[in-house]
């Protein structure tokens, strides 16, 4: 069901997805689907778990190589159209269903989580400031891909990993991530 969805996803955005639609592609009965998915949001948010699960999250004890690779990571991810529609739609969809709202945040959670590794081993290593708040700084690595994709509906290019990247090392390294107090 997961790969019909990421088929149609290909060739069409979110708003076209229709149950129907994934029955046909996958040749299970929609009945079954909705048992199972209940809606078209309950499929795609199966399938934002499973693609976004694949996004590594790197280890190579340099915290700039870390960040600028995972950056790549997200940037290669929400590149593929699929992709895009598929965060596109779920956050439409999470706008008027709090249901699909808080599965979302949920995920989005748990892999900013994952990837404060990064941000952590930093701090071990003595490469970064004691104190930083590794939450924050993946929160700022994210936002102009995000704002990019989500906000303008663009692609990320090269200019923007390696921009975002830079500006998010160099506020680290000064410290502006540390928490007060």
């Amino acid at each position: 069901m997961l790969a019909a969805a990421y088929q149609e996803l290909d060739s069409d955005s979110f708003a076209e997805l229709t149950l129907d639609r994934l029955a046909r592609r996958s040749g299970v009965h929609v009945s079954t689907i909705r048992r199972r998915w209940r809606t078209v949001e309950g499929v795609v948010v199966d399938l934002l778990a499973e693609r976004s699960s694949t996004l590594p999250t790197p280890d190579t004890g340099d915290f700039h190589r870390d960040l600028s690779e995972l950056t790549q990571a997200i940037a290669d991810f929400n590149n593929a159209l699929r992709n895009r529609n598929v965060m596109q739609g779920l956050l439409a969809a999470a706008a008027h269903d709090t249901r699909v709202e808080e599965i979302v945040r949920s995920a989005f959670v748990r892999r900013t989580e994952e990837v404060t590794l990064i941000v952590r081993n930093a701090v071990e290593r003595g490469d970064i400031p004691e104190g930083t708040d590794a939450r924050e700084v993946i929160a700022a690595l994210g936002a102009p891909i995000y704002y990019r994709v989500l906000i303008l509906r663009g692609s990320i290019d090269q200019r923007l990993v390696h921009t975002t990247v830079e500006a998010t090392y160099q506020a680290v390294r000064s410290g502006v991530f540390v928490r007060k107090g």
